[in-house]
């Protein structure tokens, strides 16, 4: 039934996606402003990092007990993931109930796919009491439907890099600038580690909009202890935790901006925006934290199941140059191991970018096409974008379970799959594997 109501509603779809505020003002109007009136706003927009940082976020404030709903987006195999009322995916019922109002409210005017789910989660959480509201932006920032709470508690800038080009721009200042569209007058602004291209532009908003920045590597830090913890440094709190339970060193810096989060709406505003959290609450959400498809370990379901004793295998959506650098440098501490991989992509990424950081990591490579997605990139381009970059071997595959199949025949000895390069294949992999 949800399934039905989201295909009538995909079809009021504007033939030309102009990113403008106009058609969500529109519909949230005759809604009765539900995004006036929600708990207190966490708002996320960044290129990379955002859902782990999301996950963090989330983690922290339910280990303490606070009541939190979040949004965030694409969803990987169900669509009602993307919308947690009080740490809840939404169920089924209540979904449809709210998508049935927004179709009969909005009448069939023109409308996209994610200003409709964007207006369900206002809904649902404008409904429902809590403590905390996470939103996370689905396209740049100042012109995504998110960008309509006027007031956030707090504004939050992940790490910036190319992406999305043909929508925000060709040059980083200018994918910068529609991020930076997020702070508002006044609301203080987490902002992760930048380049200096991205830091001028973040800086001259700020100056602009009265926005107070906290910085990391300069208002908070974090760094890894010889034993193996994670050392939180902030304005006026100083943290001993536990390594994150999301794997790789980046983590460690998605949870530094979380943390960096929490102690501006916990001690940072007055009055204080969300009670006073204790060290123990910030340990349970360190281990605690789950993001899937980031380098996510599969251990069981039918695809690990193609593999023999000893083998283990991963999964990460990341799309773009800027994620393949993360999850190769985290590779490099993979040595136990040959890493092995099944890669597939969207054709409108930048497949020569994520190659340059991935291609020489795999011993071996089978690229896929992603099932049911048209602008993805055949397995045949895959392979030679890889091998143009020096990947040894790199072939295309029919599917993912036939390139499983052929990684473990090519290899004489235990290794590692890393499944990669699409949250749309990622997907495919988590319902084939569920």
């Amino acid at each position: 039934m949800v399934d039905a109501v989201l295909q009538r509603l995909s079809q009021l779809h504007p033939k030309v996606i102009d990113l403008s505020l106009d058609r969500v003002l529109t519909l949230l109007d005759k809604l009765g402003h539900p995004q006036n009136k929600l708990p207190p706003v966490v708002h996320v927009a960044g290129t990379n990092g955002k859902g782990s940082t999301v996950a963090f976020l989330r983690a922290f404030a339910e280990a303490a007990g606070l009541r939190t709903h979040v949004y965030t987006s694409p969803h990987l195999v169900r669509f009602a993931e993307r919308i947690r009322v009080g740490g809840q995916i939404i169920e089924d019922a209540a979904l449809l109930a709210l998508l049935e109002e927004i179709e009969a409210v909005n009448g069939g005017d023109p409308i996209t796919f994610f200003e409709i789910t964007t207006a369900a989660a206002f809904l649902a959480f404008s409904r429902n009491p809590a403590d905390l509201v996470i939103l996370e932006t689905g396209l740049g920032g100042r012109l995504d439907a998110t960008n309509v709470v006027e007031r956030p508690a707090l504004t939050m800038l992940t790490p910036i890099a190319m992406d999305h080009e043909s929508f925000l721009g060709g040059r980083i200042e200018a994918i910068a600038a529609e991020k930076a569209g997020i702070m508002k007058r006044g609301v203080a602004c987490v902002v992760a580690d930048q380049s200096r291209k991205v830091t001028k532009v973040l800086e001259a908003r700020s100056l602009e909009m009265g926005v107070p920045l906290i910085k990391e590597g300069k208002d908070f830090f974090v760094r890894a202890t010889t034993d193996g913890g994670v050392l939180y440094k902030g304005v006026g709190l100083e943290m001993t935790l536990p390594a994150p339970s999301l794997v790789g060193a980046f983590q460690m810096r998605n949870a530094g901006m979380a943390l960096a989060a929490m102690e501006r709406l916990t001690r940072g505003e007055k009055p204080p925006v969300l009670p006073e959290i204790a060290p123990a609450a910030f340990a349970l959400g360190m281990k605690s934290a789950q993001w899937p498809a980031r380098l996510q370990r599969l251990t069981q379901g039918p695809l690990v199941d193609l593999l023999p004793q000893g083998w283990e295998l991963y999964l990460d959506g990341g799309h773009n140059p800027h994620a393949a650098e993360a999850i190769a440098r985290h590779a490099r501490s993979w040595r136990d191991k040959p890493l092995l991989g099944v890669f597939g992509i969207l054709s409108n990424k930048d497949v020569d970018g994520y190659m340059e950081h991935m291609a020489t990591r795999f011993h071996t490579l089978r690229t896929v096409a992603i099932p049911g997605e048209p602008a993805t990139l055949s397995a045949e381009d895959a392979a030679a974008c890889a091998a143009k970059h020096f990947c040894m071997d790199a072939k295309p595959s029919a599917s993912v379970e036939a390139a499983i199949q052929d990684l473990v025949k090519a290899s004489p000895q235990p290794a590692r799959v890393l499944i990669c390069g699409s949250l749309y294949l990622a997907g495919t992999v988590l319902a084939e594997n569920h």
